[in-house]
């Protein structure tokens, strides 16, 4: 497939990590998710609803950064991947999970994950 729905550099702010300090406080995470499914039906269409809506992808995908704290990004981008793929026309997608304010301690700009998963039909 190569149509594709790119939402990138969702912020929102959550509380996942192993140490204590970052379930208080929070910092900010950024996504990208990158949703491929067939294109065609909307574009002969120009109807939203034969797509993947991005405005409501983004609410949910924020839902699951705001939401319950998990120690590990790749946690995170898990959780994250299984949101886009509950669409049943998207055949595969790839979510990157920025964190640069990870407790890192040297200058660096990004620690990110990146998983992509196919639909297991």
């Amino acid at each position: 497939m190569t149509d594709r729905i790119e939402l990138t550099g969702l912020r929102a702010r959550g509380r996942h990590g192993v140490y204590d300090f970052e379930r208080v406080q929070g910092q900010e995470f950024v996504v990208d998710a990158v949703l491929e499914l067939d294109l065609t039906p909307a574009a002969r269409t120009d109807d939203v609803t034969d797509t993947v809506h991005y405005g409501e992808l983004a609410e949910r995908l924020v839902a699951v950064i705001a939401g319950e704290p998990v120690n590990l990004i790749e946690t995170l981008a898990d959780r994250l991947i299984e949101i886009c793929l509950a669409d049943a026309r998207v055949s595969a997608a790839t979510v990157t999970v920025h964190k640069p304010e990870a407790p890192v301690p040297h200058a660096f700009t990004d620690v990110a994950v990146t998983m992509r998963r196919t639909r297991t039909r």
